[in-house]
């Protein structure tokens, strides 16, 4: 069986949730005035999702049926089932309707101005680079890739197009995040001096794509520790200096055969600030706390689709709860709306950071040597 083949027997068989995937900055960076005028406020931004697994369909396309100012204009999966579905239910043009392999032809399709691309992993540098072929903006579910080579080769792909590509980092529009975000950078509780940020689940189905190194590009780290790792460097606002990584004990050896059950590390900031992070397969654990020089801020759950809970010394934290996928496809088309561009804190620059750390933190756990970041 040829890899394209045996591809297409994976996508059409897959139900899983894809996608998991939090932040850089509170504050949008100021964006470059664009060469064309950007579209009229009223405009709706088409959306094609590819790739219909839970994800895309339990939090993705609910957002897009929600969102004011973006619309699902397109599908693109494997499954004739699920094609059919989804034509049904959200009243699908045939003609907005692909599969893998007459994806390309979604070039022609003037509905669509962004390609979401909600697949395992392994599969995202591919469908980024030919949606960036296509013409379209694209945006990625995280991680972003399963190297720091093919991150680049995805945002050299979208810069050679002339397209956006941006990261499904939905807690960046999240108000509890944002709060410890602004908290964390404005050092309104002084310097950060401590964090610890674990986020583990226990697994199930041991045939899913996520157990298979080849896709996931790693166990839970590349899963549900990317939110950890986001988490460190939002609350600073820093890139770290340094990481030092220990797996930790396979307690079933058929389940995690190819990828790690657990793995802590620590890292270090240039403003002090010391991280511990914890991610497993078969711990049920969400937890950010952070400890400064006059006070503390908790959250948990912290990273998980909510609703999320704060709480900090000087007592509870009060905050809207929102969908998260919701208010992140609005922030991200009003920018692409107003500007012509993604939020500069969620593109591909950002996905290649967190996918360096990710890097080093199994380098470190591999070789028990502590791995410069700088």
């Amino acid at each position: 069986m040829s890899e394209n083949q045996s591809r297409r027997s994976f996508l059409q068989n897959l139900g899983v949730g894809l996608g998991t995937t939090a932040a850089a900055f509170a504050v949008p960076s100021v964006m470059a005035v664009p060469e064309v005028a950007p579209p009229k406020d009223d405009k709706k931004l088409g959306v094609a999702l590819v790739g219909l697994g839970s994800y895309a369909k339990n939090q993705l396309a609910v957002a897009l049926e929600n969102a004011k100012n973006c619309y699902l204009a397109a599908i693109v999966t494997g499954s004739p089932a699920k094609a059919e579905e989804w034509t049904k239910k959200y009243n699908l043009p045939k003609e907005s309707v692909y599969n893998y392999q007459n994806f390309d032809e979604i070039a022609k399709n003037k509905a669509v101005d962004i390609i979401y691309v909600v697949l395992p992993n392994s599969m995202h540098p591919e469908f980024v680079i030919r949606a960036a072929k296509a013409g379209k903006h694209v945006m990625c579910e995280k991680p972003m890739a399963n190297s720091v080579a093919e991150c680049d080769a995805m945002i050299k792909a979208c810069k050679d197009a002339g397209v956006q590509l941006g990261v499904g980092y939905r807690l960046h529009f999240e108000p509890f995040t944002q709060e410890v975000m602004r908290i964390g950078q404005k050092k309104e509780k002084g310097n950060v001096r401590f964090m610890q940020t674990n986020f583990g689940f226990t697994i199930g189905d041991p045939t899913q794509w996520r157990l298979k190194k080849a896709m996931a590009g790693g166990g839970p780290l590349m899963d549900v520790g990317i939110y950890c790792v986001q988490a460190s460097r939002y609350v600073t606002g820093e890139e770290p200096l340094w990481v030092t990584a220990q797996f930790g004990p396979i307690t079933d050896k058929e389940r995690f055969k190819d990828v790690e059950e657990s793995v802590s590390w620590q890292m270090e900031f240039p403003g002090g600030a010391m991280v511990n992070g914890f991610t497993s397969y078969k711990s049920n654990i969400e937890q950010l706390y952070v400890s400064a020089d006059k006070g503390w801020l908790q959250l948990g759950p912290a990273y998980s689709y909510g609703p999320i809970k704060g709480r900090s010394n000087e007592g509870e934290m009060k905050l809207p709860v929102v969908h998260h996928q919701t208010v992140m496809m609005e922030a991200i088309c009003k920018e692409m709306i107003e500007t012509g561009k993604f939020p500069k804190h969620i593109d591909g620059d950002e996905g290649k950071r967190d996918m360096k750390i990710l890097m080093a933190i199994y380098e470190a756990a591999q070789t028990g040597k502590r791995i410069s970041l700088v």
